[in-house]
């Protein structure tokens, strides 16, 4: 089941998003694994949906806002222990079910990442928009090496038919 996050699940939202950035550490890059997770105020701040697992609590979750005229996934997390499941695809797919493009920043080689992503039908974009363009900077303030970053685009269903 997905449905909007309830604010006493935020902090148990920041749990998953550390819990979900432990395989970063074993395909060697620990300072992934290591950075905090989003704040409470972000949270807060964005659209957050949740997959609910059979004990009734969050088992992963997708925050997402309005970017350049896009909905744009600011975060997709799934705890490891329900991960391979089709849970984080359900999500994206929820977040895609409107008439407006996707989009996302993502590691170009991490194979959960970009190539997960292109699976499910996202596009590398060549020329992102002011907003993305300001979120990748912002990325790469924080440490990220944006020749390891992509912007990607999942357009929606009536333009990819």
């Amino acid at each position: 089941m997905i449905r909007l996050a309830q604010p006493a699940e935020l902090t148990y939202l920041q749990e998953i998003e550390i819990a979900s950035g432990e395989p970063f550490r074993d395909f060697g890059m620990p300072e992934i694994a290591d950075d905090d997770p989003m704040s409470l105020e972000d949270l807060a701040e964005h659209e957050v949906w949740v997959a609910i697992g059979a004990e009734g609590v969050p088992v992963a979750f997708i925050a997402i806002g309005d970017v350049d005229d896009a909905v744009h996934v600011h975060q997709v997390s799934v705890h490891p222990s329900h991960a391979r499941q089709g849970i984080g695809a359900a999500l994206i797919e929820h977040a895609t079910r409107g008439d407006r493009p996707v989009t996302l920043t993502t590691f170009r080689d991490v194979p959960w990442n970009a190539p997960y992503y292109e699976r499910l039908g996202f596009q590398a974009l060549t020329e992102p928009g002011p907003g993305l363009t300001e979120l990748m900077r912002a990325e790469a303030s924080r440490g990220l090496d944006p020749a390891s970053r992509v912007a990607m685009v999942l357009l929606p269903a009536q333009v990819r038919a």
